[in-house]
């Protein structure tokens, strides 16, 4: 037998690493040179999904500039980040870094857009949501291993993505409707993942940096397309106050140094706060299970925190997220993803033979034969459009309908 990964770290009580892990759906054994939060991280970079994030959306479509930031770029931002606050809260980095490289392996090509639009076209069939498909991803779309489908990560990890925006069902659930249905089959028939429990210390962590990295980094890629502008930040709390302190200490500073001083001062202000309140929060907490217990989240900004960012999310939706231009484009895109949808749902030959091949294995049967025959191709097309990059949706919308889409 392997003996198991020893670290000798000086872990809090509440880190996950305080206990032995949970397991993984097929045991492998241990590894004498990784912890089992180290290879599932090594996993998720070896992925295809995860070289995939190269060439999907953030917030602007790829052809429309080499500097903006993809889903690839923003996970290791997160990822970053969230191994900064973990260190602080002495918990284990590994598995905040997992779960934060993991976060966004189901997105759709092009960002929220195609994620809204493969909610319209899924909406009969049980919708579609993104945390969903990181899930389906991990557990069973990645087919690169002799010896089961998906990644096989620990129980710890799979967790983190579940509980990404917190519990999924009890009274501290935020989410509106059911558990979507891949979670609570596998939940139910396979491992137990506590679906209303609160999640683990890192995969708050990770959660939490999501929010930091988004918030600073469109901030950052909005004022380099020309849609924001550092005036406008003048006039909001907080980011206002850095801009002037910059100003002051760098007189003559040039634009393109003072954007990236802000986004500096920023992440960092951000980071201390959250480990400051977290830190408040965990004095306590005894154990990894008394986190998942607390009936709140342990990982937070403070209060005083969240009152001063407000306008900052508030500007960045209305400015950016809504503007004229994004709109127009995200209209677009979304016509490619529906159209594409439309034509695999009707043409079940078009799809690659591995697609056509793909049986959902946590797809609740339902007592009639051609409804359930129905679900699974929709849910199959849907899978497949949504590993799908940005160019290569863009190929095969040209290769299907021979057309070339505006989207400028």
């Amino acid at each position: 037998m392997k003996k198991e990964f020893q670290n000798n770290d000086s872990r809090a009580p509440y880190s996950a690493s305080a206990i032995p892990s949970r397991g993984r759906l097929y045991d492998e054994g241990g590894c004498r040179m990784r912890s089992p939060y180290q290879r599932d991280r090594d996993r998720i970079i070896h992925s295809v999904a995860f070289r995939r994030l190269q060439y999907k959306t953030q917030v602007f479509v790829y052809h429309e500039g080499d500097h903006f930031r993809t889903r690839l770029t923003h996970s290791l931002e997160v990822s970053q980040i969230a191994r900064s606050i973990a260190r602080a809260l002495q918990v284990d980095e590994d598995l905040a870094e997992a779960i934060a490289l993991a976060h966004d392996l189901g997105h759709t090509p092009f960002g929220h857009a195609g994620e809204f639009a493969m909610q319209d076209m899924l909406e009969p069939y049980g919708g579609f949501d993104h945390n969903e498909q990181t899930f389906r991803v991990v557990t069973f779309l990645e087919n690169r291993y002799a010896d089961f489908d998906g990644l096989n990560l620990s129980w710890e990890t799979l967790e983190g993505v579940v509980k990404h925006n917190g519990p999924l069902a009890g009274p501290f659930s935020r989410e509106e409707g059911p558990v979507p249905e891949s979670m609570a089959v596998y939940s139910r028939r396979h491992q137990n993942l506590d679906l209303e429990g609160f999640s683990s210390v890192e995969a708050q962590i990770a959660a939490i940096a999501d929010d930091i990295a988004y918030n600073n980094h469109d901030m950052d890629d909005g004022i380099r397309s020309g849609l924001i502008t550092v005036d406008a930040l003048r006039e909001l709390p907080l980011i206002g106050d850095f801009i002037r302190e910059i100003e002051v200490s760098h007189p003559g500073i040039r634009t393109s140094s003072l954007v990236h001083e802000l986004v500096r001062r920023s992440i960092t202000y951000m980071v201390a706060d959250v480990i400051a309140e977290s830190k408040k929060r965990l004095a306590s907490i005894r154990s990894p299970g008394e986190v998942r217990t607390a009936g709140h989240a342990v990982v937070a900004f403070s209060d005083s925190f969240k009152a001063a960012e407000k306008p900052l999310r508030e500007f960045l939706f209305r400015e950016l997220y809504r503007h004229e231009e994004v709109n127009r484009t995200m209209d677009r895109v979304k016509l490619v993803v529906k159209k594409l949808f439309k034509h695999y749902a009707e043409n079940p030959n078009a799809l690659p033979d591995k697609w056509r091949a793909v049986h959902d294995p946590f797809c609740d049967q339902i007592n009639d034969p051609e409804s359930e025959t129905d679900r699974q191709h929709a849910r199959r097309v849907a899978d497949y459009i949504a590993g799908m990059t940005d160019r290569y949706a863009f190929e095969q919308y040209r290769h299907i309908f021979n057309e070339d889409l505006e989207i400028k």
